[in-house]
């Protein structure tokens, strides 16, 4: 009977240890919760796997602003015979085309020579429109600057097909666009999935500010100093570039990427409402793609 007894307080003993045990087990941690965003239109993915981490109006086709440039300098890093050290002299039609267009601008000057790379900084850190206009002139095709233009706008929209950006059309090198320069959060977000491949590319946008020495009119020199419009940059741990926009049509806008550890994360807002929330908009989504 003894023997009995203890069997059964054995019994209940390793039962109520069994149950504690599962009453103790941890419970799995809650999805993150997908972030709300002032920006009309959002794109987050994971760039390693290509995996969607956020959608909102990703495929919605809207003016770009300066994001555009990305396009501009995938064009020139493609060039067959690309030379990053060729020096390319300012005209003034570049500078008159900022001051009649309003611009911004990288205050190149006119006489100038500057490398393609440089061109690049000027074009991708302040959002020069004079340095994107040298170098659509440089790298199209054509015996007029017009010709040219139009000439390197063309390899722009081919580029788009070409990476199957089907809701993508660019009219103009910049972002200034003439009715039928656009894209989608989506699209943004593989293009510069793409061109980050380019270590020159991936060099330039995650450059907070840079000091370039060129060469003058006269054959001397001057330095030049640009500083990058992307806030993220030296704001939001990991991040590694890629470009701002804005304008009256297109809002503010913000191409994103950041690395933390083995994961990259890239994506675009379009159309947010102030610099402060297109990047405030960013870090919600690149803090929500981390968790994912």
């Amino acid at each position: 009977m003894r023997t009995a007894r203890r069997a059964c307080a054995v019994a209940v003993t390793t039962g109520a240890v069994l149950t504690a045990g599962a009453l103790a087990a941890p419970a799995q941690a809650a999805a993150p919760k997908a972030p709300s965003i002032v920006a009309k239109g959002g794109y987050v993915m994971n760039n390693g796997t290509g995996a969607s981490l956020f959608t909102k109006a990703a495929d919605t086709r809207r003016s770009t602003g300066s994001t555009t440039k990305i396009m501009t300098a995938r064009v020139v890093l493609a060039n067959r015979h690309l030379n990053l050290d060729t020096k390319i002299t300012v005209q003034k039609a570049y500078s008159d085309y900022i001051v009649a267009k309003g611009a911004s601008s990288a205050h190149l000057i006119v006489g100038d020579k500057l490398t393609v790379r440089q061109l690049l900084y000027a074009m991708m850190l302040p959002s020069g429109c004079d340095a994107a206009y040298a170098l659509a002139d440089h790298f199209g095709v054509g015996s007029t600057r017009a010709a040219r233009v139009k000439s390197f706008i063309g390899s722009m929209n081919n580029a788009a097909k070409a990476l199957g950006l089907k809701n993508s059309h660019f009219d103009s090198f910049d972002g200034i666009g003439n009715g039928a320069n656009y894209s989608t959060p989506r699209d943004l977000t593989k293009l510069a999935s793409n061109v980050m491949k380019y270590s020159t590319f991936r060099s330039v946008v995650k450059t907070v500010s840079t000091k370039q020495k060129v060469t003058t009119k006269s054959g001397g020199y001057r330095y030049m100093s640009w500083t990058n419009t992307n806030k993220l940059l030296g704001s939001y741990s990991g991040t590694i570039g890629v470009k701002t926009g804005s304008g009256n049509a297109a809002g503010y806008c913000l191409v994103f990427a950041a690395t933390r550890g083995s994961k990259t994360v890239i994506g675009t807002v379009l159309s947010s409402t102030s610099e402060a929330n297109r990047t405030a908009d960013a870090k919600k989504l690149m803090d929500y793609a981390f968790k994912k």
